[in-house]
């Protein structure tokens, strides 16, 4: 996978966490995930086409979610709720938003559908190319949570 969508990624995310949740994440090392099993408790999903094919998802782990709504909301959250799993998707949708701007300006157009929310440990994970997918593990003070990405250039690399 080109290194300008992992950075595109992994940018996003650290922008949107920050600017909206006030969550400092720290990216660990990425590595090759095999497997359609989601590294968290709940999971948005986002499909994107254009310059590139695929899907990106935000898998949070149960702590780390409650922490980034709460502080989304202004009010404690206990449990995933339906207002958690729409900030998931709201999420989702602007980490996909900022790397899609951040490509658009290395002369990549990319498109997103609308996220879909999965929760439930050990709940899959299935990418529209199917094959393996891209984990870059983040942390924060209240736990893991993971972006997941499996893209293809359209023109097949």
């Amino acid at each position: 996978m080109d290194v300008r969508f992992i950075n595109a990624f992994l940018d996003g995310t650290v922008n949107v966490l920050k600017t909206m949740a006030f969550v400092d994440p720290r990216a660990g090392r990425p590595f090759l995930k095999k497997d359609n099993t989601a590294k968290g408790d709940v999971s948005g999903v986002i499909g994107l086409t254009g310059s590139a094919r695929g899907s990106l998802a935000l898998s949070f782990s149960e702590p780390c979610i409650l922490r980034v709504v709460s502080n989304m909301l202004g009010e404690e959250q206990e449990s995933i709720n339906g207002d958690v799993k729409d900030a998931v998707g709201e999420l989702t949708n602007m980490v996909s938003g900022a790397a899609r701007k951040k490509l658009e300006a290395d002369g990549l157009s990319v498109s997103a559908a609308i996220p879909t929310v999965v929760s439930g440990g050990g709940h899959s994970i299935r990418h529209v190319l199917g094959g393996p997918s891209i984990i870059i593990p983040f942390e924060t003070e209240s736990g893991p949570f993971f972006v997941d990405v499996c893209l293809t250039v359209a023109n097949g690399s």
